[in-house]
Parts: structure tokens; sequence; C-alpha cells
């Protein structure tokens, strides 16, 4: 009991004192993107869309603004990287994942942790099995092994009709990302942590032949 303990506070340790450095060292970034998605189209600089946190609590997550301001009203939550309502700014941000660096907040914060399972939207919640609850039981995280597999998910989809974008979503890609996500914390520790964000940042940087992109 003292262990787990003792590790859950190194990892909070470990949280806090990455999230501040990075914020910290690429804040000249954040500016700069700042500006981008002021300049490029009318809305907010963040989004602030609700997600499904530790034990059920819901937050709102925070990402650089990509899409039209009234792009819910336009169509799923669900996106192609094609997607019409996802901005000139935005396509450069999604593709080098830069949009997801506002969730250092939600670090810092204690809703979210650096490496854990990706926190998701209620609607999707709502309908997990009494065993894909399990994935509720620890903070939500920035990066997790279903992350690296599926950093390329919008292009995964981009042959999938708008009308056909959430239910393929729940029925071929949720649930093995959620079979991935029990996997890791049935497994996970500092060191494991450690190897999955190495991966995570190497990942963003590697070609994958079947990658499907532009």
């Amino acid at each position: 009991m003292i262990s787990i303990g003792r590790d859950a506070l190194i990892k909070r340790i470990f949280d806090l004192a990455l999230s501040f450095l990075f914020i910290l060292i690429t804040f000249p970034i954040w500016l700069i993107i700042s500006i981008a998605v002021k300049l490029d189209s009318k809305g907010p600089i963040f989004y602030r869309g609700i997600r499904v946190g530790k034990e059920g609590e819901k937050f709102r997550i925070f990402k650089f603004r990509t899409m039209m301001e009234d792009a819910k009203e336009k169509g799923p939550a669900i996106t192609g990287s094609e997607d019409k309502r996802i901005t000139r700014v935005g396509k450069i941000l999604r593709k080098y994942k830069l949009d997801e660096m506002p969730q250092l907040i939600n670090v810092i914060r204690g809703e979210m942790s650096i490496i854990g399972p990706r926190p998701e939207d209620p609607k999707y919640v709502k309908h997990y099995s009494e065993r894909q609850k399990r994935v509720l039981n620890v903070r939500p995280g920035m990066a997790s092994p279903a992350f690296i597999k599926y950093r390329h998910e919008e292009e995964i989809l981009n042959n999938v009709g708008e009308e056909n974008l959430d239910e393929v979503y729940q029925r071929d890609i949720l649930p093995d990302k959620l079979e991935m996500d029990l996997a890791y914390i049935k497994n996970r520790s500092l060191i494991f942590d450690l190897r999955i964000f190495i991966q995570a940042a190497l990942s963003l940087f590697m070609f994958d032949e079947n990658d499907q992109r532009e």
C-alpha cells in the first residue's frame, strides 16, 4: 500500500515538473499559435470540450481550437482529416499534435496525467461496459499506447462517410483503444510510463508505411 502511494506521488511530481518545464520552454510557440488561431478564423483560442475523467468526474479539456466556431452544429464529434470544418491553421496543428499542448494545463490542475488512457467524450463513455469502465479508475492522460497506435486516426477515418463516422468509431476503433487502455492499467509502472512517453514523443516524427496519409 505504501508503494502504491509512493508511486502515485512520484508520478504526480513527474507530471507537474514536466508540465511546467515544457510550458516554460515552449511559451513562445504558444504565443505564436494563439495569434495564428485568432487571426485565421472567428472564435476563441482554446477549445474547451467536456471529457470524462477519473471516477467518472467530468472536466473541460484544453486544446488549441482547430475548427470553425460553429463546428459542433455543422457535423459529428468525430472528424476525418479532410473535414471542411477544420481551419487552415487547424490542419497544421492537428498534423503535428500541437493542438494538444494546452492539455498540460489540465495536468497541472490534476484533471489529467502526462501518461494515461485518453479522456473520452461523455456520449461514448455512457455506452461503456462494466469492464470498460475500469479505465475510469485512473487519471486520464495526454499519451498512451492507444494514442501512439491511433496517432493518425483522422486519416484512418477519411474514407468513412460523415453519417457513419460515429458508428465506425464506436464499433471498430474505440473498443480496441479501451482494450489497450485496460492492458496499460494492468501493467502500469513508472518505468512503463517513461517508455510510453519516449515512444509517444518519437511517434510524432515517425513515418509509418501503414499510415493512411494525404
